[in-house]
């Protein structure tokens, strides 16, 4: 029988915040840097689900989500092995404190964001994300 080797299935989330804020997590492991807060889909866990769980064990948060952004698949997004991400935009209160595999959870506001330090291809993701926010118009495959 033949071993395939498939990329694994992950979930970002675009926590915003009031102020115009979103939320990022300084990761524990490697890769070391800022993130949005997500991580790997358990087996029999709808997309979703994941996305909650994995920003509320990160950051204390309970996030609304309020849509499904984009899907990102580069091979190369996660130097760890190939991943496919799912990322949400959604919608949270309160202060964000890093757990888990968060060693810190901080708010930014968009003029702040660190996009210099964000681990795997979330810079890319974020500035998808701001240009979504001015122009209302997704990206180009």
């Amino acid at each position: 029988m033949a071993a395939y080797k498939n990329p694994t299935p992950t979930v970002d989330c675009i926590v915003e915040l009031p102020g115009d804020r979103i939320v990022l997590i300084k990761r524990k492991a490697e890769p070391v840097g800022w993130a949005l807060p997500g991580g790997f889909v358990d087996e029999g866990e709808a997309l979703h689900e994941a996305c909650v769980r994995e920003v509320r064990e990160e950051t204390g948060l309970v996030v609304d989500l309020s849509e499904q952004f984009f899907t990102y698949s580069d091979p190369a997004r996660d130097p760890r092995k190939h991943t496919i991400s799912t990322v949400f935009i959604g919608w949270a209160e309160g202060t964000p404190k890093g757990s888990d595999d968060a060693a810190d959870a901080k708010a930014f506001t968009l003029d702040a964001l660190p996009l210099s330090e964000l681990v795997f291809d979330h810079a890319t993701i974020v500035s998808d994300y701001l240009a979504w926010k001015r122009t209302g118009k997704r990206r180009k495959i």
